[in-house]
């Protein structure tokens, strides 16, 4: 059945199962934008497409690919919801900008330029030199405005990260963090970025996921909410949406994948680890996809209009949505 409200969340990364989808079913999530690439090539990258087909074909009744804002919409009247893919790496195209186009015709609607470290395009948020956007990096962004691929700086450092937001063409994405004046997490941004993000009309999407929260697993919902808020006056409500960083039933493996790749032979525990790689747990209001209302409940609680809580909670991403994923054409 439709649900009655519009969610969308700007990134999940979970353990994709018939359960999973039942959840997000349950949730009414119209849309869902999910990570299918940390550190693969081109090759690597194509199998997790064939991956998604699979479920798509499995999962027919409650899921299928996204390509525009009109599937949003779909999935919204039909119940199900329209999955969008992306990248958390520039890995999949190589050293080569005519893959941007090939990702983008896979379905491909989102790209960080960085995982952390630094890439061919920027630097990550964890290296010590930020140097800004690459040489290479100009011409990807300049590529991905041109075809509809929509610049992530999730996991990129403070430089390149204002780098991007002046370079690109079209507004961009921080699709999961949360403001560091909140909690400063190395993922987290700072204030100006997020002025600078409003200004371009570009979005920030706030993360669930423990170590982006003050308090980590022991959040409170009035504390998260009353941070929206607050980020809501120095960007904008128009600029702001949800992106949980839903890890879900992954085990510890993975993260330490997520973290390490084959970049390094040690163990990278990453921020917040305390000397442990694995998930942590989630605040207790917002176990899965079916808690996804209650953000909307802490807005409401904290001040927000309905108009405003809808916006959030999926109208400001559907509008991003219209206007990012056509491909501009001369």
């Amino acid at each position: 059945m439709p649900h009655p409200s519009l969610f969308i969340d700007a990134l999940q990364y979970n353990n994709w199962s018939e359960e999973i989808f039942q959840q997000i079913q349950d949730g009414g999530l119209s849309a869902i934008h999910v990570t299918i690439c940390y550190h693969e090539d081109f090759d690597e990258m194509l199998q997790n497409v064939n991956d998604w087909n699979n479920r798509f074909e499995l999962y027919a009744d409650k899921i299928f690919l996204g390509r525009t804002a009109s599937d949003v919409r779909k999935a919204q009247k039909e119940g199900r919801t329209a999955i969008f893919f992306g990248f958390q790496n520039c890995s999949p195209i190589e050293d080569d900008i005519e893959l941007v186009e090939a990702c983008y015709e896979l379905g491909a609607r989102f790209m960080q330029l960085t995982y952390n470290n630094q890439s061919l395009l920027a630097t990550g948020c964890y290296e010590q030199n930020d140097s800004g956007v690459t040489r290479m990096g100009r011409q990807v962004i300049k590529e991905m405005n041109r075809v509809g691929l929509v610049v992530d700086m999730s996991h990129s450092a403070e430089r390149s990260t204002l780098d991007a937001i002046e370079i690109s063409e079209r507004p961009i994405v921080i699709s999961h963090a949360n403001p560091a004046f909140w909690h400063p997490a190395l993922r987290n941004k700072s204030n100006e970025v997020l002025k600078a993000l409003g200004e371009s009309g570009s979005m920030l999407g706030f993360s669930v996921y423990p170590h982006h929260l003050k308090d980590g697993t022991n959040c409170t919902l009035e504390s998260f909410s009353a941070m929206i808020a607050d980020t809501a006056e120095i960007m904008g409500v128009q600029n702001i949406g949800i992106g949980t960083d839903l890890c879900q039933n992954q085990p510890d493996s993975v993260v330490e994948w997520m973290r390490n790749g084959t970049w390094t032979n040690e163990r990278d525990f990453g921020e917040g680890s305390a000397g442990s790689a694995g998930f942590p747990d989630q605040p207790s209001w917002f176990r899965d996809n079916r808690d996804f209302s209650n953000i909307a409940l802490g807005l409401k609680d904290v001040g927000f209009s309905d108009d405003e809580v809808a916006a959030v909670m999926g109208n400001n991403w559907l509008n991003f949505f219209e206007s990012s994923f056509e491909p501009i054409v001369n």
